[in-house]
């Protein structure tokens, strides 16, 4: 795919940024599928996707805790650390992934001609059904209400995806999550949520019926994800007027 003919990605042009993290706990596996539904919809022929890499740039990191999973552990990396509690202060060579991606998100986030709009992490959840996101609360009333858009869009998306089961909080024990760091570091313009999904089923809206999550089903919230930012910049008017009709994600 031409990726690189995007007038984004051309010498001295800003850029703005999506940043996807997924599987730091080893243990969570949905959160590799979903992961990887959303970079198979971004580099696929899809007219949306086609859309989205011509206005923005997609980082993704897919795998925080290698080791982890290499080893089977369920929670921490090989050194017996849970990265995800370390993120104010990672130790290159105790929590080296943590540390190379947080300079990577520092050098874009003082870079003038970087806006990293998105941080989103990716986890799966061992009690509650569907997918939800976790948010921060901020104590400027408008940009708490901005900050809930993106997953009241995707919940529009996804039939599995629960605003309901979406919240915002900083709890104490939250504090060192990715979500957390970063949603205090970064200005008002940027978004950071850590997207949940359930190891287990789904409720559709209007039933009480579970559906079992399968693999497909993981990699398709991944593609609604995806989907959903093109809603949130033409809504932002970056993306201007209607694409061509365009099939929904299977």
């Amino acid at each position: 795919l031409p990726l690189s003919a995007a007038a984004n990605l051309r010498p001295g042009a800003e850029q703005k940024v999506v940043f996807i993290t997924a599987r730091v706990h080893p243990g969570e596996t949905p959160s590799s599928f979903v992961c990887q539904g959303i970079i198979d919809f971004l580099v696929s022929h899809h007219p949306i996707a086609k859309v989205l890499r011509d206005h923005l740039v997609f980082k993704i990191a897919p795998m925080l805790n290698p080791d982890g999973v290499y080893l089977g552990n369920y929670r921490c990396s090989l050194m017996g650390f849970d990265l995800n509690r370390h993120w104010a202060n990672p130790s290159p060579w105790a929590h080296p992934t943590l540390h190379g991606v947080k300079e990577l998100i520092i050098d874009m986030y003082n870079n003038p001609k970087i806006n990293l709009e998105f941080y989103i992490d990716i986890h799966a959840h061992s009690t509650m059904m569907n997918g939800f996101m976790y948010g921060n609360i901020f104590e400027d009333e408008e940009r708490f209400q901005r900050q809930a858009v993106f997953p009241k869009l995707l919940c529009q998306n996804a039939e599995d995806f629960s605003y309901s089961s979406t919240s915002f909080n900083r709890d104490a024990v939250k504090a060192g999550t990715g979500r957390r760091f970063l949603g205090g570091l970064l200005n008002d313009t940027s978004y950071c949520y850590t997207l949940e999904v359930s190891f287990y089923s789904y409720i559709l809206g209007g039933t009480a019926s579970a559906v079992p999550y399968t693999e497909e089903a993981y990699m398709k919230l991944g593609r609604n994800v995806a989907r959903t930012f093109l809603d949130y910049y033409r809504l932002n008017s970056l993306v201007e007027g209607p694409l061509a009709p365009t099939p929904k994600t299977r």
